[in-house]
C-alpha cells in the first residue's frame, strides 16, 4: 500500500468509496475513513462493500469534526461490523488534547484489531513513542503533514511499522478567486525523500471540513493533471456567470464546456479517466447532477490518476 486518501464521511463520498471499492483493492489504495454523519447506516454500507472486495482501509474511531466530534470512540456497531473486516484498520487520531496512557490503553484493549495512529498535532513525540514501541498491532504511523513536524516524525523511525506522510495540497478558496490552474503535490514522487513508506492527500476537497457549503455564486470543477516532468497540478474551470447563486446548472455546463475543450485538445496532458468520461457523457446530454455528484468525479479522477502513477512507478 502507497497511497493513502483520506476522506471524511459525507455522502458522495461514502457512495464513490462503495461504487470503487474493487478498484482501491486492485490498485492497493488504503483509503482513511473520518466518520461525520451521526447516521451510520451509510458508512455501514461502505464497510460491507469495501469488506466484500478485501480492501484495505482506516477507519477512524475518535472523529475531531462534524457531528460525532468531541464524542466517545465509534460505537459498539461499528466495532461489531468490523469484526468481518480483516483488512480495515482502527485509526486513533492523536492531538494536543491526548493523553500517553490513553492512547496505549485504546490500542492495548483491542489486542486483535490493527491500528493506524494518527498523528495531528500531539507534541510529546518522544514519549508516544517509547510508548507504542512494543505494541505489535500498529499497523502504520500516519503523519498529517502540517501538525507534524520532521523533528517530531524521527520519534517513530523504530520498528517496521510503516510511516505514511499525509499532505492537505488542495487550497481552498471561493471558486470565482481561483486561478485556471496551479500546483497541487509533488508528494507522489517525493514521499521517500522524506523517509516514508506512503504518501496521502485529502483530494481535491482539502483538510477544512465544513457542513454544507454557501451558495455558488461560481462553479468550479476541480480536475488534477501532471506536467511533463510528472509534477502534480490542478485545473480549476470555473464558470462565466458568478454574480449571484441563481443558476447552478447552468454555471456548471458553462465550466464543463471549459473543461472538455481543454480535454479534448490534440495534447491535452488530462489524464484519460473513466471518471472524464462521465464528464463527456454529462456535457452531451446537458446534465447537471448536484454539485455533490460533480465533486464526487472529481475525486475519481484523482484517484485514478493517483493509481495510474503508481501503476507506471
Amino acid at each position: 500500500m502507497l497511497y493513502y486518501p483520506y476522506f471524511r464521511g459525507k455522502q458522495y463520498e461514502l457512495i464513490l468509496l462503495r461504487d470503487f471499492a474493487e478498484f482501491l483493492t486492485t490498485h492497493a489504495v488504503c483509503p482513511i475513513i473520518e466518520p461525520v454523519r451521526e447516521n451510520l447506516s451509510p458508512l455501514h454500507r461502505t464497510i460491507q462493500s469495501l469488506t466484500e472486495q478485501n480492501t484495505n482501509f482506516t477507519l477512524v474511531m475518535n472523529p475531531q469534526v462534524g457531528e460525532l466530534a468531541g464524542g466517545a470512540e465509534i460505537d459498539q456497531q461499528l466495532e461489531e461490523a468490523l469484526e468481518h473486516s480483516p483488512n480495515a484498520a482502527l485509526g486513533i487520531i492523536v492531538n494536543g488534547d491526548s493523553n500517553v496512557d490513553s492512547i496505549r490503553s485504546s490500542i492495548e484493549a483491542r489486542p486483535d484489531r490493527s491500528f493506524s495512529v494518527i498523528h495531528q498535532g500531539f507534541e510529546q513525540g518522544k514519549g508516544l513513542a517509547e510508548a507504542l514501541n512494543e505494541l505489535t498491532n500498529i499497523r502504520e504511523h500516519i503523519f498529517i503533514d502540517s501538525f507534524t513536524g520532521k523533528l517530531y516524525r524521527r520519534h517513530f523511525r523504530e520498528g517496521r511499522t510503516r510511516r505514511i506522510l499525509v499532505r492537505n495540497s488542495f487550497k481552498t478558496r471561493k471558486n470565482a478567486d481561483y486561478d485556471e490552474s496551479e500546483h497541487f503535490s509533488d508528494l507522489h514522487i517525493t514521499y521517500t525523500d522524506e523517509g516514508m513508506n506512503g504518501f496521502g492527500d485529502y483530494l481535491i476537497v482539502g483538510d477544512e471540513y465544513s457542513e454544507q457549503g454557501g451558495p455558488a455564486y461560481a462553479v468550479a470543477i476541480h480536475v488534477t493533471y501532471l506536467n511533463s516532468e510528472d509534477d502534480m497540478f490542478v485545473y480549476h474551470f470555473k464558470s462565466v456567470q458568478d454574480a449571484s447563486p441563481i443558476n447552478p446548472a447552468g454555471k456548471f455546463l458553462e465550466a464543463l464546456r471549459k473543461l472538455i475543450d481543454k480535454y479534448r485538445e490534440p495534447e491535452s496532458n488530462i489524464f484519460k479517466s473513466l471518471a472524464c468520461n462521465q464528464f463527456v457523457e454529462l456535457l452531451e446530454n446537458e446534465h447537471f447532477p448536484g454539485l455533490g455528484k460533480v465533486k464526487q468525479i472529481s475525486m475519481q479522477h484523482h484517484l485514478e490518476l493517483i493509481a495510474d502513477i503508481l501503476s507506471r512507478a
